[in-house]
């Protein structure tokens, strides 16, 4: 797979995202165009990942990814810095980037996993993991992790607690780039179970969820005001009911 070709999936597909946020109800999610490139319907049924990572990270792992039914993206932080205390394997998240369909899938998957030109199995990298991404492939209720590294370019595979790094150096340039598109489609992450969704999305969705997250994001002292107010209407009405000619209290034993 050509990594240009690749590049005008990523810059085709975030273009449209924002329509297509609009068109369905707020999810982000890339839609490819009648006119945009197209990948060949027979290829899906030939790929396959390279051994050396079915050995290493494990056949269900690679299988997660080359099965999954959907794709989430993530920007994370290297360290805790501009957390908010929501973190994936460990790493805060810094921001969500997209639900990729299966046009994307079919593009990221081979280029990164069936290609043997991208990765260097001989060699580990000599620098430090500067995680940038995190793609989560979800198949079923099980997922396989996949972290983008970038200056010292790397993929790191997660899978049942265990993970696997892999030197992508030889495409480095190419990594980058791959990189900053998918960062370009950044918003903001808010926690999927603070917005009531059972689907890893992070983003909200419809008008009821942003005054949710508007309402938690609130002062503590807005908070305690509004509980404060709560309990006096509580009283008032409480007292209310136990007042008039009927409602006299029997204090006599």
């Amino acid at each position: 797979m050509n990594w240009k070709i690749l590049i005008l999936f990523l810059a085709a597909f975030g273009v449209s995202a924002e329509v297509c946020a609009q068109e369905e109800g707020g999810i982000q999610s890339f839609m490819q165009k009648d006119n945009s490139l197209k990948r060949q319907e027979d290829s899906s049924n030939q790929i396959r990942p390279l051994n050396q990572f079915v050995e290493k990270s494990g056949r269900m792992a690679m299988k997660n990814i080359f099965e999954a039914e959907q794709v989430f993206c993530y920007e994370v932080f290297p360290t805790a810095r501009g957390s908010n205390g929501y973190t994936l394997d460990g790493f805060p998240i810094r921001g969500f980037c997209g639900v990729l369909n299966k046009q994307v899938k079919d593009v990221i998957t081979p280029f990164f996993f069936s290609n043997p030109e991208a990765v260097d199995f001989d060699k580990k990298e000599e620098c430090a993991i500067s995680p940038k991404l995190i793609m989560r492939f979800v198949r079923g209720i099980d997922f396989t992790d996949v972290m983008f590294s970038s200056p010292c370019n790397a993929l790191i595979v997660f899978y049942a607690g265990r993970f696997n790094v892999y030197n992508y150096t030889p495409i480095a340039q190419k990594m980058d780039e791959i990189i900053k598109q998918m960062e370009n489609l950044h918003e903001p992450f808010v926690s999927p179970a603070l917005l009531n969704q059972l689907l890893p999305q992070g983003i909200v969705q419809n008008e009821q969820q942003r005054s949710l997250v508007n309402k938690a994001n609130e002062p503590v002292r807005n908070w305690e005001k509004r509980a404060t107010e709560q309990m006096q209407k509580k009283e008032e009405q409480i007292q209310k009911q136990n007042t008039g000619w009927n409602k006299l209290k029997n204090t006599m034993n």
